[in-house]
């Protein structure tokens, strides 16, 4: 683990080609991460488009949160990493929101309900469409079968939200809760959202901390 601690991360920090660069070749050889990078590898030959891998300094298959966000936003073909470390206000967002309710990093996994990037080269961020959300929900089960520690996962997002039904009849013993997305344009809209984000993830903190008695 003490490999992970000599990168920088912090708000923003893959913004910087150096540090990416690092983050992607320590990815490539981080055994906690090298089975959700093959997933994405078979999902991205798939469906044909970029499929972001899993940060190395996040949990990897030893994950015991998920935490499911939409679909990796454009400028995801720069950074090809699903992170909180990540430039923009909703990695900045979600990074706060985890560090404050006390969530250690290597218990999670942050993923996209449409794990791949929808979006052609230069266009605008869009929502999934229901044919590709439809399409990205058929990857569940075989996530979560790479994550045998996992006891909760944290919805976010309307689009996440889907993901709810299909979970539980996978794996009927995870506690599954919602929240809004972190993304700067509902965080800002009212003081209510970011206290409903907070109030999901601490629930997710109080139940990994009661499973871990």
């Amino acid at each position: 683990m003490a490999e992970r601690t000599e990168l920088r991360a912090h708000a923003g920090a893959l913004s910087d080609p150096a540090e990416r660069m690092e983050r992607q070749a320590l990815l490539l050889r981080t055994a906690h991460a090298a089975p959700i990078l093959a997933l994405a590898a078979r999902i991205s030959d798939a469906v044909g488009r970029p499929v972001p891998g899993p940060d190395p300094l996040d949990g990897g298959v030893g994950a015991r949160l998920l935490l499911l966000l939409e679909t990796p936003g454009p400028g995801m073909r720069a950074v090809d990493i699903v992170s909180r470390d990540r430039p923009g206000g909703t990695a900045a967002n979600l990074r706060r929101f985890l560090g404050a309710a006390g969530i250690a990093r290597q218990d999670t996994l942050i993923w996209n309900v449409v794990p791949w990037v929808i979006h052609a080269e230069g266009a605008l961020n869009r929502p999934p469409r229901q044919a590709e959300l439809r399409s990205g929900l058929q990857y569940l089960p075989p996530l979560l079968d790479l994550l045998p520690a996992l006891r909760v996962v944290v919805l976010a997002g309307r689009f996440a939200a889907a993901a709810d039904a299909p979970l539980r009849a996978v794996r009927p013993t995870l506690s599954v809760l919602a929240m809004p997305h972190p993304s700067p344009t509902f965080v800002c809209t009212s003081p209510a959202v970011p206290a409903r984000i907070m109030a999901a993830l601490n629930a997710a903190a109080e139940m990994l901390s009661s499973c871990s008695v």
